[in-house]
């Protein structure tokens, strides 16, 4: 089988759904599927299309974001090429993302069986407000989008039974979670953990933050929590439209001592700050974070997480509370900072939640797995069209 997947940005941009199809499409080439990516890029490649790994990926220009939407004029035009060239028997659409909907109009599209992968819904925020304007406009493509999908993954059963967008599509939803290629997440050298040590100093514990700096991710609620750590140092990696006013917050509330911006870091430094330290925190406070898939590459190292348990996500279900770390109600600092508080005085608990997060990773979310169940909704889809 020929896939063509269609998604908002790909490797080395950094996120969740980036680093998931980074994975996910070598994954798909040692199940016996010959995958190619049709995606935007923040640059304009000298080449193009451009391999990854084994893969072809095909990279359109794009102008920036508007709403979080992509801005590319060209993407209609690309993906007629990139299927013209690439031939597949199955358009593969990764969303939210806009320019998926060029499909729509286009007949060469239209002449294929298509699969969306659903990764989140687009929730009108009650912190950014202008989504919810924007979403009213967006929802009737999205249901003409949704109506003309033979199959659509989501990626938990929390996630589907709450989402108002796919009420009237259950029927042909399919559970699969998300998942990482371990070989990607490897144990850092002697050299880089000595370089981890001087970021992390000597603190009494090591929380780590990860995620674009945005409106639904509760970095404000992780400094908050902070005030009641003053011994721990957090480390916040990501960069985002938020920068500015955290970096006010932290002054304001005292905090530069023991609390750090590293912006974005290159995977092999992000990867031993992850593998050092103490616990992993997500303290999300939005439906937008649907599954949030940093929490698998603390698992992947054995670290216990601490999460917002928001309702409908499927946080709720990726962490096993008081298994592999604690859930949180989304938005409570006073609680965040006293699970966190827990596994620092216990630290044969964190021990322990470190091995059953490394356990149930390698059960559930490596990606391998994750790959034989989308190739086997491949053959059901091709059968059904």
């Amino acid at each position: 089988m020929r896939i063509l997947h269609i998604g908002k940005f790909f490797p080395p941009v950094t996120g969740g759904i980036e680093s998931f199809l980074g994975d996910l499409l070598p994954a798909l080439e040692r199940g016996g599927v010959t995958p190619a990516a049709l995606v935007h890029d923040d640059i304009r490649q000298k080449q193009n299309p451009v391999r990854h790994r084994n893969t072809t990926i095909f990279r359109v220009p794009c102008y920036g974001t508007l709403l979080y939407a992509p801005i590319s004029p060209a993407f209609p035009f690309a993906m007629k090429r990139a299927i013209q060239s690439f031939r597949p028997d199955i358009l593969h659409f990764h969303v939210p993302n806009t320019s998926a909907f060029w499909a729509l109009p286009l007949s060469i599209a239209g002449a294929l069986p298509w699969m969306v992968h659903w990764h989140a819904d687009v929730v009108p925020s009650s912190i950014d407000r202008r989504m919810a304007l924007a979403y009213q406009l967006y929802r009737p493509i999205e249901k003409l989008f949704l109506r003309r999908a033979q199959s659509i993954i989501t990626t938990s059963q929390s996630y589907l039974n709450t989402s108002n967008a796919l009420v009237d599509f259950r029927d042909k939803c399919h559970i699969v979670p998300l998942g990482l290629d371990p070989d990607r997440l490897k144990k850092p050298d002697d050299a880089r953990l000595r370089w981890a040590e001087t970021v992390w100093g000597q603190p009494e514990g090591r929380i780590l933050i990860i995620g674009r700096l945005t409106y639904y991710k509760g970095h404000e609620v992780m400094l908050d929590a902070s005030t009641a750590l003053p011994d721990a140092r957090i480390l916040i990696v990501g960069n985002g439209e938020r920068e500015s006013s955290l970096l006010r917050r932290i002054h304001t509330l005292g905090l530069s001592n023991n609390v750090s911006l590293l912006g974005s870091l290159p995977e092999l430094d992000l990867h031993t700050l992850i593998s050092s330290c103490d616990c992993l925190c997500l303290p999300s406070v939005e439906r937008t974070e649907a599954f949030g898939l940093v929490l698998l590459e603390a698992m992947r190292y054995g670290k216990p997480v601490v999460a917002s348990n928001i309702p409908g996500s499927g946080i709720g279900w990726v962490v096993e509370d008081g298994v592999t770390g604690f859930l949180v109600p989304p938005g409570d600092p006073v609680l965040l900072a006293g699970s966190l508080r827990k596994l620092f005085d216990r630290p044969e608990l964190k021990l322990q939640m470190g091995r059953s997060a490394l356990a149930r990773f390698r059960k559930v979310f490596q990606i391998d797995h994750v790959a034989q169940e989308i190739i086997l909704l491949y053959h059901q889809t091709l059968m059904a069209s």
